[in-house]
């Protein structure tokens, strides 16, 4: 006999079309309600709380007396919460991102005493390659998931093996395609139950592939209605041929996955569940800004502030662990599908940024005070009259040595900013900016800076025990070659002295439109597109970073053409300037104007833009800076890449690894959600074949087409100006509450970074190369400059470098014991690669965990170097270690 599991539960948004403060009016009514329903029907079994602590998080907020029944409801399993912190939209946060929200919601199960062990993502906008070994890093070996899957993946069934990219696999339960509401269709009155039912058995059943099958009763922000509990009884009475019992996910898994029989199995990333739900992949060029700010935070967090306190711990026992953990709450709290993807209220869309404001000003305070820790700067001693001296410090925030050229600024003083009531104080005045170079300290070597920019400007300088001093200064922006290479995560100090030194090294240079260096030329062509040449080769890349625009009939869910519309670039010829000749940086600015469709008051809209196109050094890429001044409304914006690559698929960066892809067109279809030409990416999207091919860079994640002619196009953004529309052609149907969003026109001005650069088929194969050319982009040796800092005498800062062909890092974080250090990568290769970590200091013990915590194996130390611990990193697969450091 066929049992029908029914799992009570809600689908919480946590903000979408109301902002967090009114749904949490409605969540706190509803948590109410269910309490007193589970206290007065002790026979149901439980109540899944959709997945994500952040429900009971905010519950407790306003009912934190209710803690300890909320507590000892978790601890029975009859409150199923976790173990997401919040439920995520997948594609877009990075894999740390998703490693930290399930790492959150761990920390806040074990407060209350239990989390359900399900990897449960019941409305993302697909799912990841890399979501199987995510889970499993948290020993998650199951999973519910409905878009992104179709019936031509999965068979036609509810149950299926999911293999990740290391090999590992969860086994997962679709939901039909009703998806969780289906259940919901149960909740109505006793004479309309038995045709109601009839119509959920016809999804339901079919699709079973064992004798068990799932079936959730619940539906967006609803409440338990006071019937719940006798639904299987009268289920029963209808259907004697089926077993009925209200039951929970985890008990359903422990039966359905014992049965007898195997399930089909699924690889890959999970984004196509045309003709059986709406994927909804439009999401992922909706609120683009909002998307590139996230992605900057997580660099901040990941590539700065954690490494940077990690090694600062190793020397001081003060911990920034907890500041860290509160920075990616606010965090991951924007990753929530209907904020991250865009598809939301405006209110909602201004609390995120409010919220990334909070972790950035926390990241940055991090960074700074980590630094002064391993510099051994007071800043309190420096404003009590210890001797002082201007310095920069060169952090090197990868895990391999670097050398080459460094971006940084410096301020030079120029007058005190009195705050406060007028009084017999009287602002010190200083010389502002003088020619200087800067001698390493330690060797003294003497290297020349090249001067890139000055500008007036303020600077407020902090102290723990004092008032913040505010200074006008000029802030000078100049390039130094680095002596000697960095080591991984170190640092190189250096003094400012007086004069002028004669450049060590040639590295770029620019005319009245190229800038070069001896791997890269790029030409800015008449209408303000880039010719780009490799040296070497002789291949050329005519009509890059093309500026188009074309009109978007969607709202914040899908994009949608306009018949007969054409694309816009611009005509008009550019005159570019030369800000930076050489010998370290070449760069050239320009500006461009492109007539629109529509514009924000009638009439023809415009986008302005300025860029700034760089070359640093004899890096093998360039970067392009671009100011846009949108001024359209309704338009799509992209940077169109004609490669001249046709049929070759194009290989795409993505959270842990990466994924090849095909040119795909947006088919019509005579009815239903149009399939998207569109797909997402995280740093990178690389096309070659036949000794030529370019690779386009960002920050982190953003969307691309990939086209049959070679063309590669990267969006922008997407200006639209409703949350959902009712009559478009590419998804007929409204997919949310119609609601106005004027801000997701995106109007107004933002700056964006971009690199480019040429690659070969062997570079996609080892695609480790890649993330070192995307790491030299965008996770740059940071350059900090102290104006007044203190000299003490300390230790060397410690270092740690990543041995391994193939293998990437990933982080590097304090451990819960002083001196331990949590180290990831990923091995980007299919096959088993030998690796180790190297330390500036003897490590005692080693182990691999897994990032949870929980211990897969000890690590033989190295006999014959204490420094180096070794390790096997599986073809694909994420590797963390801990070591704990002699003292």
């Amino acid at each position: 006999m066929t049992t029908i599991h029914l799992i009570p539960h809600t689908h919480w948004d946590r903000e979408w079309y109301l902002p967090l403060g009114g749904f949490r009016a409605r969540l706190v009514e509803m948590v109410d309600g269910l309490l007193a329903l589970l206290e007065a029907e002790p026979d149901l079994p439980g109540f899944l709380l959709d997945g994500q602590t952040a429900l009971l998080e905010d519950y407790l907020a306003v009912r934190p007396e209710r803690r300890g029944q909320v507590c000892d409801l978790v601890r029975s399993g009859r409150l199923s919460t976790g173990p997401w912190y919040i439920l995520a939209d997948e594609q877009i946060p990075s894999g740390e991102s998703l490693l930290r929200n399930l790492a959150l919601g761990r920390f806040d199960t074990q407060a209350l005493g239990r989390s359900m062990e399900v990897i449960y993502s019941p409305d993302a906008f697909g799912h990841p390659a890399a979501l199987p070994a995510i889970g499993r890093e948290f020993g998650l070996e199951r999973a519910v998931v409905w878009r992104g899957l179709g019936n031509k993946a999965s068979g036609g069934k509810d149950l299926i093996w999911w293999c990740g990219p290391d090999g590992g696999r969860v086994l997962v339960y679709h939901l039909p395609p009703d998806g969780y509401e289906i259940g919901s269709n149960l909740l109505v009155s006793p004479g309309s139950l038995a045709d109601a039912w009839r119509r959920v058995a016809a999804e339901v059943l079919p699709r079973a592939a064992s004798k068990h099958v799932a079936l959730f009763v619940g539906a967006d922000h609803h409440a338990a209605p006071p019937e719940l509990a006798s639904l299987a009884e009268r289920l029963a009475a209808i259907d004697p041929s089926v077993e009925f019992r209200m039951s929970r996910l985890d008990t359903f898994f422990e039966l359905a996955g014992s049965a007898p029989g195997g399930f089909a199995e699924i690889q890959g990333e999970l984004r196509s569940s045309y003709d059986y739900t709406w994927t909804l992949q439009g999401t992922h060029a909706t609120r683009a800004g909002i998307k590139r700010r996230n992605s900057e935070l997580e660099l901040l967090l990941t590539r700065r502030a954690e490494p940077l306190a990690a090694l600062a711990g190793l020397r001081h026992r003060r911990s920034h662990g907890a500041i860290l953990r509160r920075a990616w709450r606010e965090l991951v709290q924007c990753h929530f599908h209907d904020a991250i993807c865009g598809c939301c209220d405006d209110a909602v869309s201004r609390a995120v940024g409010v919220r990334l404001d909070d972790a950035q000003a926390a990241g940055s305070e991090v960074v700074r005070n980590s630094l002064h820790a391993l510099l051994g700067h007071d800043p309190d001693l420096a404003r009590e009259g210890a001797v002082t001296t201007p310095r920069l410090v060169v952090w090197n925030g990868a895990a391999r040595a670097r050398g080459g050229v460094v971006v940084a600024e410096a301020s030079f003083f120029v007058r005190d900013v009195l705050v406060g009531p007028p009084g017999a104080r009287v602002p010190r005045k200083g010389k502002g900016f003088a020619p200087f170079a800067l001698a390493e300290m330690g060797s003294g070597m003497i290297v020349a800076p090249q001067i890139l920019s000055i500008e007036p400007a303020l600077e407020r300088r902090d102290a723990a025990r004092h008032y913040p001093e505010q200074d006008e200064i000029e802030l000078v922006r100049f390039a130094l070659p680095l002596p000697r290479g960095v080591s991984g995560l170190g640092l190189r100090e250096f003094e400012p002295v007086e004069g002028l030194v004669e450049p060590m090294e040639d590295f770029a240079a620019a005319s009245a439109r190229s800038a070069w260096n001896g791997r890269v030329n790029a030409m800015v062509e008449r209408t303000g597109t880039v010719l780009l040449e490799e040296p070497g080769s002789g291949e050329k890349y005519p009509g890059l970073f093309q500026l188009e625009s074309e009109r978007d009939a969607g709202d914040c869910y899908s994009y949608c053409p306009v018949r007969g519309d054409r694309v816009r670039r611009p005509t008009r010829p550019v005159r570019p300037r030369v800000e930076s000749a050489g010998p370290l940086v070449s760069a050239l600015s320009w500006r461009t104007v492109l007539g629109c469709a529509e514009g924000p008051r009638g009439g023809p809209g415009k986008v302005r833009a300025g860029v700034l196109l760089e070359i640093v050094g004899d890096t093998p890429a360039i970067r392009y800076r671009l100011t846009l001044d949108n001024q359209a409304t309704n338009h799509r914006l992209r940077l169109r890449f004609p490669t001249g690559l046709r049929r070759a698929p194009a290989l795409a960066g993505a959270q842990f690894g990466a994924i090849s892809r095909g040119a795909e067109k947006a088919a019509r279809p005579r009815k239903g959600e149009w399939p998207v030409a569109t797909a997402p990416a995280h740093r990178w999207v690389a096309a070659a074949a036949k000794g030529r091919g370019l690779a386009v860079f960002a920050p982190g994640f953003f969307e691309y087409e990939w086209t049959g002619a070679g063309d590669l196009r990267v969006t922008l953004l997407r200006s639209v100006g409703e949350l959902s529309k009712g009559n478009l052609a590419s998804r007929p149907g409204h997919a949310g509450w119609p609601t106005p969003t004027p801000l997701a026109q995106c109007l107004g001005e933002e700056t964006l970074e971009l690199g480019l650069a040429p690659v070969r088929e062997a570079d996609l194969s080892h695609p480790d190369r890649l993330e070192r050319i995307w790491e030299d982009l965008f996770a740059p040796p940071l350059a900090h400059w102290i104006r007044e800092s203190t000299v003490l005498p300390v230790a060397p800062a410690p270092s740690v470098e990543l041995e391994g062909e193939g293998l990437v890092f990933s982080a590097c974080q304090s451990g819960v014991e002083q001196g331990e250090l949590l180290l990831r990568c990923f091995n980007h290769l299919e096959e088993p690669v030998q690796g180790a970590w190297r330390l500036s200091r003897p490590v005692v013990r080693a182990r691999r965990v897994r990032v949870d915590g929980a211990v897969i194996a000890e690590l033989p130390g190295d006999l014959a170097d204490s420094q180096r611990v070794g390790f096997t990193a599986g073809g694909r697969e994420i590797v963390t270690v801990a070591a704990w450091l002699a003292p």
